[in-house]
Parts: structure tokens; sequence; C-alpha cells
């Protein structure tokens, strides 16, 4: 027999819900909204004979002028060195660097990032 059942808040519930999120089950997300709002994406698919540390997915977007990578990782994943280096090189050359983890998918953040469309002159 459980005891009693316990509400818990939407924080709690999406914190809870992160933390169980592996970073496929995330990349399948990202991915699937992405092309749902009109960007072509890429993943490598098996890294092993790649250079070390490129960003985890490459989406385009030529009708909301955007180009953008992003390093997605769990609640506890750890950025590289290799990774931290790539994301440096992309925000230099002026291309929107993000890292994203399961709670920037839950709150929303991943779907404003996407939905916004480049400016002249915008950078991140």
């Amino acid at each position: 027999m459980t005891g009693p059942l316990r509400l818990v808040s939407r924080t709690e519930y999406r914190a809870q819900v992160a933390g169980e999120m592996k970073e496929s089950a995330l990349q399948a997300r990202v991915e699937g909204l992405a092309r749902e709002l009109g960007y072509v994406t890429y993943h490598t698919f098996d890294s092993r004979r790649s250079q070390p540390g490129f960003p985890d997915l490459v989406l385009v977007s030529a009708r909301r002028g955007r180009l953008l990578v992003a390093e997605l990782k769990t609640v506890r994943g750890r950025l590289s060195t290799a990774q931290t280096q790539w994301l440096a090189e992309f925000r230099g050359a002026g291309v929107e660097a993000h890292v994203w983890r399961p709670a920037d998918l839950l709150d929303g953040t991943i779907l404003t990032v996407l939905t916004r469309v480049q400016g002249p002159g915008d950078r991140t």
C-alpha cells in the first residue's frame, strides 16, 4: 500500500520531468518542434569520427532568417572544453549558439528562441 497522494506544484512537476529526460528525448522533441516551425535540422548521427565538441544540432530557417546551433544537455550534463570552444567560435562568427536542457523545453525557452525572427544585426 502506498501513502496518501500529494499534489505537486507545476514547478516541482517540471523539475521531476526534466530530471528524468534523457538527451535523446530532448533532441527528438527539439527537432520535432523545429521542423513544425519550418526549420531544417542537422544532427551528426555518429560523432565518433567527427571533430570533438561540435554542437548536437544545427537549425536553419530561411523564412525566419535564422541559423543557430544548440548543444543539448541533461539536467546534470556538463559542457566539455571542446564544446565550449565550438560554441564560442560560432558566437564570435555571429551565429546564435545555445546550450539547452530539458527545463528550457518545459518552460518555453526553446519555443521562444525558435519563433523569434532574426533582425538585421541581431546576435546572441
